[in-house]
């Protein structure tokens, strides 16, 4: 059974949705993945939103650009954890979904990751799951070592080769 749902309100947002599956899936997090939009299917958005906790999902990830209804409209309706991922739009650079998420109205909160940061949303939703589950939160203490790893070698090879030839080094 589904333990995270993502939606989203148009298959233009996928490529930075599937960024947050990837996370899930690379810590063995079930999830549904859904498209729909909250204005122009007002019914079978509500009925997602009404029925997500029946099918068993702690959280529920929602990209939305522009007006970026979606989240804060999950946060009204389901009772657990919504985060938020404002898309980057053409006409104000993602600024306006941005602002349509992070400013919900008291009582109905929407965790809200940055622009585009789909990834930072699955590790968000894993780390709420992780509260509860052991087994995943010794997963992402071993995400978070190996990320501090990847950081130390980094610094290791730019003290040992310096910073020019570093920097040649990753243009290749």
């Amino acid at each position: 059974m589904a333990k995270v749902g993502i939606v989203m309100g148009s298959d233009s947002d996928m490529p930075i949705m599937a960024q947050a599956a990837e996370v899930l899936e690379q810590f063995g997090i079930d999830f549904e993945m859904t498209i729909i939009s909250a204005h122009r299917e007002p019914d079978t958005f509500f009925e997602y939103a009404k029925s997500a906790e029946s099918k068993g999902m702690k959280v529920i990830i929602a990209g939305a650009g522009k007006a970026a209804h979606l989240p804060g409209m999950c946060a009204a309706i389901f009772p657990l954890p919504v985060i938020g991922i404002p898309m980057k739009t053409s006409d104000l650079g993602g600024v306006d979904s941005l602002y349509s998420i992070v400013q919900m109205p008291s009582g109905i909160p929407v965790a809200t990751v940055a622009i585009n940061g789909g990834k930072n949303a699955g590790i968000l939703a894993a780390k709420i799951l992780a509260a509860s589950d052991p087994e995943l939160l010794e997963k992402l203490k071993a995400y978070s070592e190996k990320m501090k790893t990847e950081v130390e070698s980094k610094a290791e090879k730019l003290d040992k080769i310096g910073y020019k030839e570093y920097l040649a080094s990753m243009k290749k």
